[in-house]
């Protein structure tokens, strides 16, 4: 039984989230605070932790920065406010796995946890290898051929997803929901714009990409 510990200062919601979860078989614990969840979390095995970014005493932000500073591989889904792009944005530079955007359905939820812990459960490597491009997802450092290459936070978590499903098909649509918390066909050209950016970054050969390889219509996969 997985336990996972639900960060979150919405008495309402906390509870439901709980109920919601031991429902589905997961042990429980609740922090209603951010001083509380990293004690929490620093002194307890949990396999997940879901955790609101605005919090009394300390930020999620805060809490999660401080967890990987100490050591903590704990996966961390995090809860933002719709429209807060740079919480996401900075959730994912301090080392959070994933995030939810409020209001959510609980379904969502379960699926992003459900997902994260298949991921985890796997042991995804922090280190990734392929052609003569190392990605190191602990400092967010990538090299090529040794030297350095300058991958955004955003970048960094594009190569995770793609990583995390190599040789299959990936949708544009897919890509938007996990990366930029959206799905809208009306920007999909965001999707292609950074893949293009990636591609003169990691591929020798840019326009004959050996990694980052396009499914026509559909979207893309990636090829270690």
């Amino acid at each position: 039984m997985s336990r996972i510990l639900v960060v979150e200062d919405d008495q309402a919601m906390s509870v439901a989230l709980r109920d919601g979860f031991e429902y589905e078989r997961y042990k429980v614990d609740m922090a209603g605070d951010g001083e509380d969840a990293l004690r929490r979390a620093t002194g307890g095995d949990y396999d997940l932790i879901v955790l609101d970014v605005m919090l009394p005493k300390m930020s999620g932000l805060d809490v999660c920065r401080e967890l990987r500073k100490n050591g903590s591989h704990t996966p961390v889904i995090m809860l933002t406010a719709r429209g807060q792009e740079i919480d996401k944005i900075v959730g994912l530079r301090v080392g959070a796995d994933d995030y939810v955007t409020k209001p959510f359905s609980f379904m969502e939820l379960l699926a992003r946890v459900e997902a994260v812990l298949r991921r985890t459960s796997r042991n995804a490597a922090a280190e990734v290898a392929f052609g003569e491009v190392t990605l190191d997802f602990n400092c967010y450092r990538a090299t090529r051929k040794g030297d350095a290459i300058d991958l955004t936070p955003r970048e960094f978590t594009i190569l995770r997803y793609l990583i995390d499903h190599a040789n299959e098909v990936v949708s544009r649509e897919a890509l938007l929901d996990h990366v930029w918390g959206y799905d809208n066909g009306a920007l999909s050209r965001t999707v292609d714009t950074h893949i293009a950016r990636l591609r003169q970054k990691i591929e020798n050969v840019p326009g004959e990409p050996r990694h980052l390889i396009t499914v026509h219509r559909v979207g893309y996969r990636f090829v270690m």
